[in-house]
C-alpha cells in the first residue's frame, strides 16, 4: 500500500521540492532516460535550453522534470479542456433534505447550546484540527506578501493571521474552563502555496506565533502542476524553470498525504477537522456550533452556507444535483431556478445556500484519500503566462491568455459521498462571512468593509450585554473592536454592562 501510495502522489505531482537541498547534475544515463520519457509524450520542447546551462540549473531543471510524469499532465490537460459531454437532459436540482441541515438563524436555542457543548467537550479531548488554506498572495490589495498577513486597518492593527490565531488560543481557554483539564490543543495546519511558505514561517517566527505553540502550528505546502500553452506544450518560465502553478485548494487532499500532515493527525488523535480559508476575517476557527453539529450528524463532510443576499448575487450554491451533494455555480444556474421561491417559506429563494468555503471533515473520511483524490477532475484557468520562446530563446510577456493552469477544487469531493454523509449548516453572514478579496475602495469585499464588518460585530456584543456604544462620527468609525482573546463569539463580555465605549475602541482586556 505504501509504495502505490507513493507512486500515486508522484504521478499526481502534487508536492514542489525543500529549498536549500543541494542538488546534482544527472548522469548522461538519468538524463537520457527522462529526454525519452518527454520525447514519447511529445514535451521534448522542455530540454530545449538544457545543454547551454550551468552545472546548478542543469540539475535544478532535471530535478524539477523528474517530478513530472508528462504523459499524466498530457491526460488530464486533455480532460480538462474536453471534459466528458454532460447529459442532454438537465440536471434534477433540489435543496439538500432538512434531515441533512439546521440554520442558526432558526434553530432551537437548547439544540444551538448541545452542538456547542459537545464541541467544547471534543475539543478538551484533543480530537480537534484545524486546517487554514493560505496559499494566496495579496496582490489584488497591492501586497506581494500572503494574504494572511495583510493589516486590514482594525485599531489593534492585527493581521488576518494574528486574528485567526486567538480565536484558536481563546477556544483552547473555553475547552480547559469548561473541562477542567490543562494544556488542551488545536493543532493548525496552515497550507501555503510555494511563494507564499517561507514568508508565512517568517511572519509566524517573527509573532512569536502568536501565543500558540510552535509544534501546534504545522505550516505545510500545496501541490503545484506545470502551465500549458494553448498549443498543449509545458511552458518554460526561463531557459532553466518550468512554469508552475499552485494546484488549486482542491489540491489540499493530496497535500495532507505528501507534506504528513495526515500522518501527524493520526498520531495526535484527531477525529475532527474544520477547513477555512485565510481571507475570511469573521471565521469562527474551530467553532464548537459547528463542530458538534457535524458530529452529531455523523458525517464525513459538513459546510457551512450563508443565506443568499438576493436571486442576482453571484455565489455558489450548495445543493442536492442528481441525488448527490454538489456546489453548482451562479453561471450554471437559469434565472427561473435562480428566483425560484421555497414553497414552505415563500418569502426566502428555494435555492439560498450561498458556499463560504467553510468545511468539516471526519478524519475517518480523510483516511480514504487514495481511494479518490486521483478522481478529483481538473479545471482550465486561461491565463496570460510569462514563458520563454523556445525557438528564439526571448522572454514573452503576453498581453493575451497564452495558456491554461490546471487547479482543482475542494468541493469537487462533494459528489463522491453518500447523501446521508453529508450536512450543511447556515449561519449569519453579519457574524461570520466577509471576505477579502479586492484592494481598498472597491466597497465590496474590500479591507474597508472587512474592518466595518468587524466593528459592527463588536458593537453588536457590547449592546447585546446591555453596553452603550457612542461616536461623533459614522460607520465604520463607529464601532468597537472585541479582541479574540477577551470573547471569541460574544461570551464573556458581561464586564461591560451599564458601561459606555466611546468608538472607536479596542476591548483588549477586562478593565
Amino acid at each position: 500500500m505504501a509504495e502505490t501510495v507513493k507512486n500515486l502522489l508522484g504521478k499526481l505531482n502534487l508536492s514542489s521540492k525543500e529549498e536549500g537541498v543541494l542538488l546534482q547534475e544527472p548522469s548522461d544515463a538519468e538524463l537520457k532516460k527522462l529526454r525519452e520519457s518527454y520525447e514519447k509524450a511529445g514535451q521534448e520542447q522542455v530540454f530545449t535550453f538544457y545543454d547551454e546551462l550551468d552545472t546548478t540549473e542543469k540539475a535544478g531543471l532535471y530535478e524539477r522534470l523528474s517530478s513530472i510524469d508528462p504523459n499524466h499532465i498530457n491526460e488530464i490537460t486533455q480532460r480538462a479542456l474536453h471534459p466528458p459531454q454532460a447529459a442532454k437532459e438537465e440536471p434534477n436540482l433540489a435543496p439538500l433534505p432538512e434531515s441533512a441541515t439546521a440554520s442558526i438563524l432558526d434553530s432551537n436555542p437548547e439544540d444551538i447550546q448541545a452542538w456547542y457543548d459537545s464541541g467544547l467537550d471534543l475539543v478538551a479531548k484533543g480530537q480537534v484540527a484545524v486546517i487554514l488554506m493560505a496559499g494566496g498572495q495579496g496582490t489584488r490589495l497591492g501586497s506581494s506578501a500572503p494574504k494572511g498577513c495583510f493589516n486590514i486597518g482594525l485599531p489593534s492593527e492585527k493581521s488576518l493571521f494574528q486574528l485567526q490565531a486567538e480565536r484558536i488560543w481563546k477556544i483552547q481557554q473555553l475547552a480547559q474552563k469548561k473541562s477542567g483539564k490543562k494544556n488542551i490543543v488545536v493543532p493548525w495546519y496552515v497550507m501555503t502555496s510555494g511563494p507564499t511558505r517561507k514568508p508565512t514561517e517568517d511572519f509566524f517566527k517573527e509573532h512569536d506565533y502568536f501565543g500558540l505553540g510552535q509544534d501546534d502550528v504545522v505550516v505545510f505546502e500545496q501541490g503545484i502542476l506545470p502551465c500549458i500553452g494553448n498549443d498543449g506544450k509545458i511552458l518554460l518560465e526561463s531557459r532553466s524553470k518550468v512554469a508552475v502553478a499552485p494546484d488549486g485548494n482542491g489540491g489540499i487532499y493530496q497535500a495532507l498525504l505528501t507534506s504528513n500532515v495526515r500522518t501527524d493527525m493520526r498520531d495526535r488523535g484527531i477525529q475532527h477537522i474544520h477547513a477555512y480559508c485565510v481571507d475570511n476575517c469573521l471565521v469562527k476557527v474551530a467553532d464548537p456550533v459547528f463542530l458538534g453539529f457535524a458530529a452529531s450528524k455523523d458525517v464525513d463532510i459538513a459546510t457551512k452556507v450563508v443565506r443568499k443576499r438576493d436571486a442576482k448575487e453571484s455565489v455558489g450554491l450548495i445543493l442536492c444535483k442528481d441525488g448527490k451533494p454538489d456546489v453548482v455555480e451562479y453561471s450554471e444556474i437559469d434565472t427561473a431556478t435562480a428566483e425560484a421561491k421555497d414553497s414552505k417559506q415563500p418569502d426566502l429563494l428555494k435555492f439560498r445556500a450561498a458556499n463560504i468555503v467553510n468545511h468539516y471533515y471526519s478524519f475517518h473520511f480523510l483516511e480514504t484519500i487514495e481511494e479518490w483524490a486521483h478522481k478529483l477532475p481538473h479545471h482550465v484557468a486561461r491565463k496570460k503566462i510569462p514563458y520563454v520562446d523556445t525557438e528564439k530563446g526571448d522572454t514573452i510577456k503576453p498581453e493575451k491568455p497564452n495558456g491554461i493552469k490546471l487547479e482543482q477544487f475542494v468541493f469537487d469531493v462533494f459528489p463522491m459521498l453518500k447523501l446521508e454523509k453529508f450536512a450543511s449548516l447556515e449561519v449569519k453572514r453579519e457574524d461570520e462571512f466577509s471576505p477579502l478579496k479586492n484592494a481598498k475602495g472597491t466597497g465590496e469585499d474590500d479591507p474597508d468593509t472587512s474592518k466595518m464588518d468587524i466593528l459592527e460585530q463588536g458593537k453588536r456584543w457590547v449592546e447585546g450585554v446591555g453596553g452603550t456604544v457612542v461616536s461623533e462620527s459614522g460607520p465604520p468609525d463607529d464601532g468597537v473592536e472585541v479582541s479574540p482573546l477577551i470573547s471569541y463569539g460574544g461570551e464573556g463580555l458581561e464586564f461591560l454592562r451599564g458601561r459606555s465605549i466611546k468608538a472607536p475602541a479596542v476591548i483588549e482586556k477586562e478593565e
